[in-house]
């Protein structure tokens, strides 16, 4: 279940607690749905079936039923029983969803779309950030930048302050949403190795040059500068990791 931040102050929607049981068949299910193995318009198992397959009570699979259905993969139909819905259906921004789909065959189309998307927000943030960094977020951002090049030959930690480096101009452009949806993607398209790539040190090295360049550009108040400096930076990197073979999106 996933629990409101701790400085939410507004009511919050009461979430449903999923029993341990309920959620394992729900992963198990989403991603079999996702990867293909049941298509769009073929009926889930029956209970009967999906009881029997995951030595559990009728009462789980129900649950978990309704709980693929709140994703957008299932419909109950009378006299089908439980229907695989189509793609527009699916709730793609779910974590189990986002998941399943960079497990797919054909996951770099949505690693591509994963690039335009992050490309799109993150330039509109970058120049936000440029208008409206205070001094605490400046100083935390020029820390951050010393610390990435002290990290340069530790490629597993230079990765992850590379992501809390970009944190900083999120939480500095105040573009809630935009932060919101980009941290929901690539929180689950990093752990595909072909969306993190197997970076060299003169990959990390042209990277943190890049890094160097939207911070000045952010630091300067440069909104345009930040905006084209975060492109480059993003799609350069994307060019560098993407296998040479793999399809266009």
């Amino acid at each position: 279940m996933i629990k409101p931040s701790a400085d939410t102050t507004a009511v919050s929607r009461p979430q449903r607690r999923r029993p341990p049981l309920a959620a394992a068949v729900v992963q198990s299910l989403a991603t079999a749905i996702v990867l293909g193995q049941y298509p769009p318009g073929t009926a889930l198992p029956s209970a009967g079936e999906l009881c029997e397959e995951y030595e559990v009570s009728r009462t789980v699979i129900r649950e978990a039923t309704t709980t693929l259905a709140e994703k957008g993969l299932v419909a109950t139909r009378q006299g089908w029983g439980t229907v695989v819905l189509g793609q527009d259906q699916w709730s793609l921004l779910d974590p189990l969803v986002l998941d399943a789909l960079f497990q797919r065959a054909d996951r770099l189309v949505y690693l591509d779309n994963l690039i335009e998307i992050r490309t799109t927000l993150e330039c509109a943030m970058a120049a936000r950030a440029a208008g409206r960094i205070d001094e605490e977020q400046s100083a935390a951002l020029s820390a951050k930048l010393d610390e990435l090049a002290g990290l340069i030959d530790d490629p597993e930690a230079y990765s992850r302050a590379d992501i809390e480096f970009h944190e900083i101009i999120h939480h500095a452009s105040r573009d809630a949403f935009g932060r919101a949806i980009v941290s929901s993607i690539q929180g689950k398209a990093v752990r595909s190795p072909q969306y993190s790539g197997d970076p060299t040190r003169e990959d990390i090295e042209l990277t943190h040059q890049a890094h160097a360049r939207v911070a000045a550009a952010v630091l300067d108040g440069d909104g345009d500068a930040a905006a084209e400096a975060m492109r480059e930076h993003i799609t350069s990197s994307w060019a560098r990791r993407r296998p040479a073979d793999a399809p266009d999106a």
